[in-house]
């Protein structure tokens, strides 16, 4: 069954009414979810770390584990859409309404409009939800209010909402795909203004990705990996494993520590590093932005099979500890600073700056960060981009490479930083990126014309990685 705009419906592994989920004893799921997505709207907690751990630590799997992930992150991916909905029916703004039964309307209307849930079951579940912690009274309104969301399906909510896809095609779409307005130009500007191409990124962007997973060189193999996961290897990293289902924490491989979870675009940000050609290579290799660990285990495998080190640098001291925890046992060394004054002696034959970013291209993932990133944000992290890569092109020696990268296609963070950059500091050429990424995978046109690569959730199936590679002269 297909929804009104085209895509898969979901429904979390359950179809229709079923009254063994009316009592909140007995409806794990929904109350995992509820409880997931307060803790995000109180404490700003991430849904994609708290809920595998509410879900172990509750013991729950299977069908309930699976509706409890597709109600979770459904319902924070769309949260613009559902509050603009809840507004209408409730007749004042979401904003108004009490949180705690905001959180269960959100809830319901999800299940009304994005999944296959019958609409008696998403009602009746969300008022008895609210009647059990709110009472009577708060359980009547949710209940006038999910009634009336369900009165239309969510193409007429859409219709009714969202502005003029004749006067306003970037906010239709964003609206529609349950993006801010502001992250939807961001895409049509760094998509060159192509409406087609934003509509198939913010679409891509409004679906749950499949788990990515690393196999650790020198310690597991893709194929051994897929193996013992049952999930399938990658298309362009020969380390990635796509996982479709499942928890990758329960994992013997990741737990210990031949795996990791790591998106498949950023694992070709490393291979980008470490497949530059550097002519008399000292294997002095430095990480400058290393947290939480990543790319630098990754390196650090690489590291080790080519008999190079790895500096990591990192300013938070937790983190820090984190990128300890994943390089143990491999050539690498932990730094405790700021990347823009490491106290490190220059001449490092290559060079990773995966800078601190918006995090515009992992909104799939992350699906409450759409939510939380402003406009604002980006200018202070701008200058910091600018920064550190200023800062790595002096660390670098001569002949050496500086890769930069972002998990954002802000152009204010990719070819802005590039182009302020590369106009302050002399003696600097830029490397075409797109062979480098492709490592014989990819065609030329879905890598663009360069030097610099862009990776898309719809292009690519990964983030939305940027990568450019420099040679000092």
């Amino acid at each position: 069954m297909r929804d009104s705009r085209g895509g898969q419906r979901r429904d979390g592994g359950r179809r229709g009414d079923d009254a063994k989920y009316r009592n909140k004893d007995n409806d794990p799921a929904r109350t995992a979810a509820r409880d997931v997505l307060r803790a995000v709207r109180e404490r700003d907690a991430y849904a994609n770390l708290l809920l595998p751990k509410t879900l172990r630590e509750r013991q729950i799997t299977g069908r309930d584990a699976a509706l409890a992930t597709e109600l979770t992150y459904g319902t924070a991916r769309s949260q613009g859409l559902l509050d603009a909905v809840i507004s209408s029916a409730a007749g004042r703004p979401a904003s108004e309404i009490d949180g705690t039964l905001l959180d269960v309307l959100r809830l319901g209307t999800y299940q009304l409009l994005r999944t296959r849930i019958g609409s008696h079951a998403a009602v009746s579940t969300s008022v008895d939800m609210a009647r059990t912690e709110n009472g009577i009274g708060p359980s009547g309104f949710v209940n006038a209010v999910l009634r009336k969301v369900s009165q239309r399906d969510e193409q007429m909510w859409i219709n009714e909402l969202a502005p003029s896809m004749m006067d306003d095609r970037v906010g239709y779409l964003s609206f529609t795909y349950a993006h801010p307005r502001w992250i939807g130009e961001v895409f049509y500007r760094a998509l060159d203004g192509s409406v087609g191409e934003l509509q198939a990124a913010l679409a891509a962007d409004d679906e749950r990705p499949i788990v990515h997973l690393v196999a650790r060189p020198g310690q597991i193999t893709a194929e051994e990996l897929a193996l013992v996961s049952g999930g399938d290897e990658g298309r362009y990293s020969p380390y990635a494993v796509y996982l479709p289902e499942g928890d990758p924490g329960k994992l013997d491989a990741v737990r210990e520590g031949f795996a990791g979870v790591q998106d498949e675009g950023s694992q070709l940000v490393a291979l980008v590093l470490s497949r530059a050609e550097v002519a008399d290579d000292a294997g002095r290799w430095l990480d400058l932005c290393a947290g939480p660990g990543g790319k630098a285990a990754l390196l650090g495998c690489l590291a080790d099979l080519d008999g190079a080190h790895l500096d990591a640098v990192e300013i938070s001291e937790h983190r820090a500890g984190l990128i300890e925890n994943v390089v143990d046992g491999l050539p690498v060394t932990v730094h405790v600073a700021d990347g823009r004054d490491s106290g490190l002696e220059p001449g490092f034959d290559r060079i990773l700056v995966d800078a601190p970013c918006s995090g515009l291209g992992s909104l799939r993932r992350r699906p409450e960060a759409r939510w939380r990133r402003k406009p604002s944000d980006v200018p202070s992290l701008v200058t910091l981009q600018t920064e550190l890569l200023t800062e790595a092109l002096r660390l670098v020696r001569p002949g050496g490479v500086v890769v930069y990268s972002t998990c954002s296609p802000h152009p204010d963070e990719t070819t802005g930083v590039l182009e302020a950059v590369l106009a302050q500091v002399g003696g600097i050429s830029q490397v075409d990126a797109r062979p480098l990424v492709a490592g014989g995978y990819f065609d030329g046109d879905s890598l663009g014309a360069g030097p610099t690569v862009q990776l898309w959730p719809h292009r690519q199936d990964t983030d939305a990685m940027f990568v450019a590679v420099l040679r000092k002269d």
